[in-house]
């Protein structure tokens, strides 16, 4: 991964532009470069060689090394900003220099980088897949289930528990596939498989407005790589196409 660092000089807080390398399309390990996470307001000058960028304009659209660098970057800026003082005792706090945290000036805690672990399944039923729409998104993308997981569940308690809410389905035989960073703004995605066990298709109508299960040759617009969900979905067409 690339080497990345805080822009202190063109932070701002009013702002939520990305700032990143714009010498090339992508970036390869390989190239001596940097990264430099900040948040600049439009009227900020910025260092040579640098543009404004939002963070999902680039999904898609750069290699892979160059995406998750940058989104590693978005991830420590979008930290840095939004913890600039205390949780505990609302004193300012500072980066530690010993260490990836930032320290409260007041109370001494130390509050350090927020992963946020959500689950993602791909639920199967006789070599069918279950896809559904995100009823807060605009796009057409249809994708498997996904969710955050709760306080004092395990990651296949969360599994069961999602796609229950979701679409009213109950299943089974959950298994570890894989996991991802997800920089929007802070989320660890851990993707499983699972196995229909019962219930009819039924979307709560807030997160989920359709779903339904698709079979692997009659694939609806969906997400594109390398997220994680295409991934699941890839595997699903590997597995039964």
């Amino acid at each position: 991964m690339l080497p990345v660092s805080l822009a202190r000089d063109i932070v701002s807080p009013s702002s939520s532009l990305l700032a990143v390398p714009a010498d090339r399309e992508g970036i390869t390990e390989n190239e001596p470069s940097h990264l430099l996470a900040g948040w600049a307001s439009p009227d900020a000058s910025l260092p040579g060689g640098l543009t404004r960028r939002n963070l999902r304009s680039l999904f898609g659209t750069v290699d892979e090394p160059a995406f998750w660098s940058t989104g590693h970057a978005f991830q420590l800026a979008h930290w840095d900003r939004s913890h600039q003082y205390c949780g505990w005792c609302g004193g300012p706090t500072k980066l530690d220099s010993g260490e990836l945290a930032r320290q409260c000036e007041e109370c001494g805690r130390s509050v350090y980088p927020r992963i946020s672990p959500a689950v993602i399944v791909a639920v199967i039923r006789d070599r069918t897949l279950l896809l559904a729409h995100n009823a807060r998104r605009s796009h057409a993308f249809y994708s498997v289930l996904a969710g955050f997981v709760e306080p004092g569940e395990t990651l296949e308690e969360c599994v069961v528990r999602e796609v229950r809410e979701e679409v009213n389905v109950t299943v089974g035989n959950v298994r570890y596939v894989r996991s991802q960073p997800w920089p929007f703004p802070d989320a660890l995605m851990i993707a499983f498989t699972a196995e229909y066990v019962e219930g009819e298709i039924e979307v709560d109508g807030t997160e989920i407005d359709h779903a339904y299960w698709c079979g692997p040759h009659e694939l609806p617009h969906v997400p594109p790589r390398p997220s994680v969900a295409r991934a699941l979905i890839d595997r699903f067409v590997e597995m039964f196409g």
